[in-house]
C-alpha cells in the first residue's frame, strides 16, 4: 500500500458539486502526482523504516524467559506456554520498563482477547543438518536471528495464511527463539508468526485471529500520529507533536466491486472523497489552506488488494522542503502550530477565486468553470 499528500487549501468538491479540479495553467499534471506520492510515500515508508531497524536482544530459554524478534525487535517472557503453543494459538505478556520483569508472564489466551503474537509454525532447528544448530553451536548474533526469521517464517506465514497475508498491511512477521542460556541448554526450537509493530520497539495489542482482520494499516479519524525528527512514529494525542492527523477512513470496496482499480482511479475517487471528510472534519473548505496543511490518501496495491486490504486514510500534515514533516501540535479542528508558531493564512484570492498561493512542495489547483 503506498500513500500520496494533497495539495493544500484548494477548495476540492466532491461528486455532485459545482466544479472541476485542475492543474493550474503552465503547471504539468505530472507535477501534482509526484508531489502527492512524495510526502505520502515517506509517511508510510518512514514508519516501517522505524519497525525494521530496531535491535535484537534477548531470547528464551528453558524455565526462564524467551524473546520474540519483531522486525527485528525483541522481547523476553517466560517460556511455559511459549514450549506448547501451536499454530494458530495466540500469546500475551504485560511489557514492562523492568528487565527482570519485563513480559515475564507470557501465556497461552483466546485469540479473541487482546495478544501480541499468533503462532503459525513450529521450527527445530536442530533438524537441519551441519553444525550451525548442533549441540555445542554457537549463539546465533541478531542478524543472523533476522535471516532466520526471512528464512523459515515468511513463507510459513503465507502458508498458514493461505496467501492472503498483506506485505504492506499493519500486521508483520515474527520470531520467537531461544535466550542465550536455553541455546547452552540445548533448546533449538523457534516459534513463527504475526504481529502488530509499532514504529518504536513495543508490540502493539491485536484482537482476533489475523485471517479475520482488515489488515489495511489505517487509524480511526480523530488520530494523530506522533514524530521524531520528522519521521512518523505511533499514535498519540493530538495535543502532543506529531506528524499528520486521520480525517477519514475510505472503504475502496463499495467504489471499485469489479477488481483491483488502476492508481489513477483511485486518485480521481480518493480526491473528491478526502476533500469532502477534510473539509467536513475541519469545518470550513478554506479551512485546510488557511493552515497551510497538505491533504494525501494511500493507494492499495495488488498485494494488498488480493489480501482483502481495502480502506485507505485521508490524513492532512504539512511536508517540509528537504522532506518529512514538520511538527503539529494540536488538532487541525481546532487551533495549531506548526514548528512552534501559528499558522499564517495566505492573502485573500481576487475576484473569489479558489487559486491558492502556491506552498512548499505542493502544485496550485483551480476550479473550472
Amino acid at each position: 500500500m503506498s500513500t500520496k499528500p494533497r495539495e493544500p487549501g484548494t477548495n476540492r468538491p466532491s461528486s455532485g458539486l459545482p466544479g472541476v479540479n485542475r492543474p493550474a495553467s503552465g503547471l504539468p499534471a505530472a507535477s501534482a502526482g509526484t508531489a502527492r506520492r512524495t510526502l505520502a510515500l515517506f509517511a508510510l515508508g518512514a514508519i516501517v523504516a522505524a519497525v525494521v531497524t530496531l535491535v535484537v536482544s534477548g531470547g528464551f530459554g528453558q524455565g526462564t524467559s524467551l524473546a520474540t524478534e519483531a522486525g527485528p525487535a525483541a522481547v523476553a517472557a517466560k517460556d511455559s506456554s511459549f514450549g506448547s503453543a501451536e499454530p494458530g494459538e495466540c500469546l500475551q505478556w504485560t511489557p514492562t520498563d523492568d528487565p527482570n520483569t519485563d513480559r515475564q508472564d507470557l501465556t497461552t489466551v483466546a485469540c479473541a482477547q487482546p495478544h501480541r503474537f499468533e503462532v503459525a509454525s513450529n521450527v527445530d532447528l536442530s533438524m537441519f543438518p551441519g553444525a550451525e544448530f548442533g549441540p555445542t553451536a554457537a549463539y546465533p548474533d541478531g542478524a543472523r536471528f533476522a535471516s532466520l526469521r526471512d528464512e523459515h517464517c515468511v513463507s510459513a506465514v503465507e502458508e498458514y495464511m493461505s496467501g492472503r497475508f498483506d506485505p504492506t498491511g499493519k500486521y508483520s512477521v515474527g520470531l520467537m527463539y531461544p535466550s542465550q542460556m536455553g541455546w547452552a541448554d540445548g533448546e533449538r526450537s523457534i516459534r513463527c508468526g504475526i504481529q502488530q509493530s509499532g514504529a518504536t520497539s513495543a508490540l502493539q495489542t491485536m484482537v482476533g485471529g489475523v485471517a479475520d482482520q482488515d489488515q489495511s494499516t489505517v487509524w480511526d479519524a480523530g488520530t494523530c500520529v506522533g514524530i521524531a525528527a520528522g519521521v512518523p512514529t505511533d499514535p498519540v494525542d493530538c495535543s502532543e507533536p506529531h506528524a499528520f492527523e486521520v480525517v477519514s477512513v475510505v472503504d475502496l470496496t463499495p467504489q471499485f466491486p469489479n477488481g483491483l482499480p488502476s492508481v489513477d482511479d483511485q486518485d480521481k475517487y480518493l480526491e473528491q472523497t478526502c476533500t469532502t471528510a477534510a473539509n467536513d472534519y475541519l469545518g470550513d473548505p478554506d479551512a485546510l489552506r488557511n493552515k497551510t496543511l497538505t491533504l494525501f490518501w494511500d493507494n492499495v496495491d495488488a498485494s494488498s488488494w488480493f489480501a482483502n486490504s481495502r480502506r485507505v486514510s485521508c490524513s492532512i500534515g504539512k511536508e517540509v522542503e528537504s522532506g518529512g514533516f514538520s511538527t503539529i501540535v494540536g488538532s487541525a479542528s481546532g487551533d495549531i502550530t506548526i514548528d512552534g508558531a501559528a499558522p499564517v493564512a495566505p492573502p485573500p484570492l481576487a475576484d473569489g477565486r479558489r487559486l491558492p498561493t502556491p506552498l512548499p512542495g505542493a502544485a496550485p489547483f483551480q476550479n473550472g468553470n
